[in-house]
């Protein structure tokens, strides 16, 4: 068994209700590492040959949690949800914190391969060698807090009769869907503990579209054996009091970028993006602050602690809690829809989490429903007598009901905002694409890139190219072994760790600490140039097949929404834009960095460099090359 690996997955056959373990070469954990580049690779060796005509929702989809080998030891633990997006058609490699890594590690698996759909609604449970699919049928329709609380109280009387004598015991980790994944909804997250979430790719309506409404996991061993324990813990140290350093993001977390992205670098969605700037000051950090009761909260092994705890006390939200709201749901569910009151921010977050949404990709998909509204495209009376007018709280409450239920004009919005915005104009015979801020399918993160001083997107093919259209987590940049490269988030997602951890950290330290784990080299040229440059180059080819709904091809699909060439319309960076024939020249070189041909292919000789013959020949095939 290799160090930092359990040595073992679970593949869970859903329709025949058949589970197995397998083990997987060396030889490609070497390669692939885990999470987000073992999904890759799975997939593809899987589903690559037929992937263009594979249903995202249909039971030929293949749905994979998994870990990394740095997952519980590296400081921030995560597990990552992957298979065929329901969103762009290719693969997103999703990760959401919290123990559920570490406690399915400490039960003696790697990763969970889910096959097929189960006859009637379910749920895993997992302790140990104990392995189980149960009826979920009492709790499908039920919200993210009701399942969750259920799930825990049950799975504990089951531990305890697997160890009667063990005495008190953390509860066991869960991912589990709302109402909106199990609607399918192409918006739908993996929800983690109360409110965390793997909202990108649409995950939670894959899980809903195979009937598992929930996996829960609690394992009694030890994690993995480490290759040298004693560098891994003095590592560890280094890496956390780094960490503590960084007071300002520790005290904030992304919490105070509601106010800051948009006042200072004009980099926020603003009413569906038809503006990038505000001044409203009731939207600064320290209003929010007067909600949170835990100010310096972190997942297991995190020393930064940037989550925070909302609840909402008194006034006519009150019950309300959720997570932080971070930045993107500041954003998101806030000043895209109008909405500068930390209290409603806070509310409104509570109901995307009790309901099931991605807090990016819902909101997105409510902010593009209010411009319709403002532009009179979508009437009341199609809302189901909604008035969506912005910064009304509850009608974005009552439309995101709507949406997770499939009821009326929610059974459109659930599709997304790309496929939403392509019905809605064949039933409206008006332009509507236009209003759908998305790339490749996937609406963008909270981060606009006309004023060129936002923080995360440093350069403005960042979205444009990415692997992962647009994951603000993921965006790409030159060079490609830079800090901002994309290579650098493949390695966080597939080692599976919080890359907010990673801020003060060179590549060499990383590697250091992976062979401190796993007893593994991994130098600066061959993880640049070969591993996870071969990471990269299969999800371009999946992105590229697409499927069976939609594809995007490359070189004009590699763009920006037609918004985002507009110039800033306000702030103190009015009048700015991206220039176009700079992004263009970006664009050429960030093809050749990566091997892509001009057309933005992987050209033969990147994938026979790279020993991808097989992926050489079915994009032959399919007439890219």
């Amino acid at each position: 068994m290799v160090n930092g690996y359990a040595g073992k997955f679970l593949e869970i056959d859903l329709t025949n209700k058949k589970v197995s373990k397998i083990t997987i070469p060396d030889r490609i954990l070497q390669d692939y590492i885990g999470g987000r580049g073992l999904g890759v690779k799975i997939l593809w060796d899987r589903l690559g040959n037929r992937w263009e005509s594979i249903d995202p929702l249909g039971p030929e989809n293949i749905l994979l949690m998994l870990t990394g080998p740095l997952t519980g030891y590296f400081l921030g633990a995560r597990i990552c949800v992957t298979g065929k997006s329901p969103q762009g058609n290719g693969i997103i490699g999703s990760t959401v914190a919290g123990e559920f890594g570490v406690e399915l590690k400490c039960a003696g698996y790697d990763g969970i391969i889910f096959t097929g759909k189960a006859e009637k609604p379910s749920y895993v449970f997992i302790c140990d060698d104990k392995v189980e699919i149960k009826d979920a049928s009492h709790i499908w329709g039920k919200t993210s807090r009701e399942s969750m609380r259920y799930l825990v109280k049950d799975s504990i009387s089951d531990i305890k009769k697997i160890h009667p004598n063990f005495g008190e015991f953390k509860e066991p980790s869960v991912l589990y869907i709302g109402p909106a994944g199990e609607n399918k909804s192409r918006v739908a997250s993996v929800e983690a503990k109360y409110a965390h979430a793997a909202g990108y790719g649409g995950y939670g309506g894959v899980m809903g579209s195979k009937n598992l409404k929930a996996v829960v996991v609690k394992g009694f061993r030890y994690l993995p054996d480490v290759a040298d324990q004693d560098k891994m813990l003095e590592l560890s140290q280094e890496f956390a009091d780094n960490c503590f350093r960084i007071e300002f993001f520790r005290r904030w977390g992304t919490g105070s970028g509601g106010y800051t992205f948009g006042h200072d670098s004009s980099s926020e969605p603003v009413r569906n993006w038809q503006e990038e700037w505000h001044n409203e000051k009731s939207y600064k950090g320290e209003e929010f602050d007067k909600f949170w009761v835990k100010k310096y909260w972190g997942d297991y092994g995190c020393p930064v602690t940037c989550l925070k705890l909302a609840v909402l006390r008194e006034g006519k939200y009150a019950g309300a809690v959720c997570d932080n709201p971070d930045y993107e749901l500041e954003a998101f569910l806030g000043a895209n829809l109008g909405i500068f009151s930390p209290e409603q921010n806070i509310y409104l977050s509570y109901i995307i989490e009790e309901l099931g949404f991605c807090g990016i990709q819902g909101g997105a998909i409510l902010g593009f429903a209010g411009e319709l509204f403002q532009r009179g495209i979508l009437s009341k009376e199609d809302l189901g007598g909604i008035n969506l007018e912005w910064g009304n709280v509850d009608a974005f409450a009552e439309l995101a009901r709507k949406i997770a239920f499939r009821e009326g004009i929610g059974d459109i919005l659930a599709e997304g905002i790309y496929r939403a915005a392509l019905k809605l104009e064949q039933m409206k015979k008006t332009e509507v694409l236009k209003y759908a801020i998305h790339l490749k399918g996937m609406a963008i993160g909270a981060h606009g890139l006309k004023s060129g001083k936002d923080m995360v997107t440093q350069t403005p093919i960042g979205y444009s190219v990415s692997v992962q259209a647009g994951d603000h987590t993921s965006s790409a940049a030159l060079p490609i072994d830079g800090d901002g490269s994309e290579l650098y988030s493949i390695l966080s997602d597939s080692g599976v760790y919080c890359f907010f951890t990673t801020f003060t950290l060179e590549f060499d330290q990383i590697a250091s600490f992976y062979r401190a784990v796993t007893g593994w080299e991994l130098q600066n040229e061959s993880w640049f140039n070969e591993k996870g440059l071969r990471i990269l180059q299969l999800q371009r080819t999946v992105a590229l097949l697409g499927g069976p709904d939609a594809e995007w091809r490359s070189k004009q699909d590699d763009t920006l929404p037609s918004r985002f060439w507009e110039p800033l319309p306000s702030g103190p960076y009015k009048g700015e834009s991206i220039d176009k024939i700079e992004f263009e020249q970006l664009k050429s070189e960030y093809y050749l960095a990566v091997g892509w041909n001009e057309e933005g292919v992987p050209s033969s000789e990147i994938l026979q460099k790279l020993d991808l013959r097989d992926v050489e020949l079915k994009l032959k095939k399919e007439g890219f090359l």
